[in-house]
């Protein structure tokens, strides 16, 4: 346990930080799950819905650092191909 002042400080801000960044993994898991679902049921509109709600999510988590941008973009061409799947 840190005995400086500021690095007890230090200390409670990435505490807090984790539990954002882990409510955005978390997020984005729960939207993917959902646009697979929407897929699986054939409905296209809400299936476009949701892979739009999911992209914003994840853009989001990269500007705030919460996940890495290759990880990103790995996420979103997985989402972009199983939305398109759903179109043909």
């Amino acid at each position: 346990m840190a005995n400086i002042k500021q690095q007890k400080k230090r200390v409670r801000i990435q505490a807090r930080q984790r539990l954002e960044n882990l409510r955005y993994q978390s997020t984005i898991k729960t939207l993917t799950k959902r646009l697979e679902a929407a897929v699986g049921s054939g409905d296209a509109e809400r299936a476009a819905a949701e892979h739009q709600e999911l992209v914003r999510t994840i853009d989001r988590a990269t500007s705030r650092g919460a996940l890495h941008r290759n990880t990103a973009a790995r996420k979103k061409s997985q989402a972009a191909r199983l939305t398109a799947g759903s179109a043909s």
